[in-house]
């Protein structure tokens, strides 16, 4: 595999893509293949997809999306691999008792990462079940945090805005976890990627924030204050 195959294949959050059906499955059937990375990498990319993963099964379940628990199955099966690279790195590693007992830490942690994702596998089978739609929201509203669909207005400020520059989370209390562009998505957006007019944003965080955010996404507000 070349670099630049590797990179791509690494880079998963923040980019414009196309969620191909059963992306999951081409993932899950190809060959085992170890590639050498530090710890600090492979931890931070399951740190990564378990903060977002139970975020996205409950969109997916909640707007009844197929295309979101496409993701969701595509990053249980990352997780999956990731589990293995730093098994393979642990068993690499280990010298002594000493080193044993030190990784044995890394990979309760793994597997802890690896058990959220499986979790949002469970999740997403939901949509398979007749009469989850009605039962779920009413869960959901329970909780502090929820999530919310708003589009975004073309007479909105938030139009060719950086997020950082919009402030969102530090606002509103609104965390950004999705962008749907036309056919395309946005996971994970970072503070650097632009909000279009005709976007759609799935966002996690009270009924007070969200109000204040579709407001301004709507063009109702000038700014988020």
């Amino acid at each position: 595999m070349t670099d630049k195959n590797k990179d791509k294949k690494r880079r998963i959050f923040g980019i414009l893509q196309r969620s191909p059906k059963e992306k999951w499955k081409k993932e899950e059937f190809s060959e085992l293949e170890y590639e050498p990375k530090t710890v600090k990498e492979l931890l931070t990319e399951m740190k990564d997809i378990s903060e977002l993963i139970i975020d996205l099964a409950y969109s997916a379940v909640l707007f009844d999306n197929k295309e979101i628990a496409e993701e969701v199955k595509y990053l249980e099966v990352r997780m999956d691999k990731l589990n293995y690279d730093i098994r393979m790195m642990a068993m690499m590693a280990a010298r002594t008792k000493e080193d044993a007992e030190q990784l044995a830490g890394i990979l309760q942690v793994a597997e802890a990462a690896e058990a959220i994702s499986n979790t949002a596998g469970d999740i997403v089978k939901l949509l398979t079940r007749e009469k989850t739609g009605p039962i779920l929201p009413k869960i959901l509203k329970k909780s502090d945090e929820q999530l919310f669909r708003i589009n975004v207005s073309k007479d909105s400020n938030a139009c060719n805005k950086k997020i950082d520059e919009l402030k969102v989370e530090s606002e509103t209390g609104m965390r950004i976890i999705a962008i749907r562009r036309g056919d395309f998505w946005i996971y994970n957006p970072d503070s650097e990627t632009d909000i279009k007019s005709g976007d759609w944003l799935i966002s996690r965080g009270t009924d007070e924030g969200y109000k204040e955010l579709r407001e301004f996404l709507h063009g109702k507000l000038e700014v988020l204050e």
